[in-house]
């Protein structure tokens, strides 16, 4: 048996990687008794794609490796190959603007590691959000490797799940302390005035997006604390928002009961400067 790796329900896209190699996307399938697949032995990454250019590439394969070490996945794939894997890829690719998938999934040696890369059509939020905010809701979960990117997502799937139940954007990730460590999919920061705080970074997985929006904030006057940030407290900020690869900067209007200001104008002013950037900076961190 066979599992078919292609994922797109708007645009087709004709072509995928595997292992360095542009094939067919008919061909982009995993073996279902493929143990590492199957028990999530593998990590990923997201890049968001505009006009044939990959956004903070680097940065998001130094944290593909970041991944594969944290769970001591071994394999062959160097840098320079990963990178003109993506590149051949986006070459290959008609669309305008899409996000690139890459798995890579571990073998029983180091030979056995596989590397998929896949386009999939981004899943953008609602523009509307940008000026009402989003709602959230909690949900107790730890993962067991933070600052791993890995394919061992059943929990934060059935969180994003009960999300969706409810009518909320995204479930927040409460640890066993009562505080809030990130989205399933999203970093999280709140923020008084132009002080942004964030969850330890020991406790999350450190977004590539989460680096840019961290870059633009600070050279804009901003400043960053890291601080345990108590569910219960929430109601106490002047602001709150979310950060990911195809969303940007979404801005919180509530956490289960907890309103916020979702135009709070610190907030918004740093969503049009993260926007600026995005347009100027040839999809590349300083």
């Amino acid at each position: 048996m066979l599992v078919r790796l292609r994922l797109s329900a708007q645009m087709t896209f004709s072509h995928f990687s595997h292992n360095g190699k542009i094939l067919p996307s008919e061909q982009s399938v995993v073996p279902l008794s493929r143990i590492e697949y199957t028990y999530g032995f593998g990590v990923y990454e997201t890049i968001r794609v505009v006009a044939g250019i990959p956004f903070f590439l680097h940065d998001h394969l130094d944290r593909l490796r970041i991944s594969a070490e944290a769970i001591e996945l071994e394999h062959s794939f160097t840098p320079q190959m990963l990178e003109k894997s993506v590149k051949e890829l986006i070459e290959k690719t008609e669309s305008k603007a899409f996000n690139l998938k890459m798995l890579l999934i571990g073998g029983a040696t180091k030979k056995d590691a596989e590397l998929f890369i896949l386009c999939l059509n981004p899943l953008y939020p609602d523009r509307k959000l940008y000026k009402t905010g989003a709602r959230c809701i909690s949900y107790q979960y730890e993962r067991a490797f933070p600052q791993a990117k890995t394919l061992n997502m059943l929990q934060s799937y059935l969180a994003y799940r009960e999300a969706k139940r409810a009518g909320a954007y995204d479930a927040l990730l409460i640890n066993s302390k009562g505080c809030i460590t990130e989205g399933t999919r999203t970093n999280f920061f709140a923020m008084k005035g132009k002080k942004l705080f964030s969850p330890p970074a020991a406790e999350i997985l450190l977004g590539v997006t989460r680096k840019a929006v961290l870059q633009v904030a600070l050279a804009n006057g901003y400043s960053l604390e890291e601080r345990a940030i108590p569910l219960r407290t929430v109601a106490s900020y002047d602001g709150a928002f979310i950060t990911s690869t195809s969303s940007k900067i979404v801005p919180i209007a509530r956490i289960n009961q907890a309103a916020l200001n979702p135009q709070d104008p610190h907030l918004q002013e740093l969503i049009k400067l993260f926007d600026q950037f995005l347009k100027t900076c040839n999809g590349k961190l300083d």
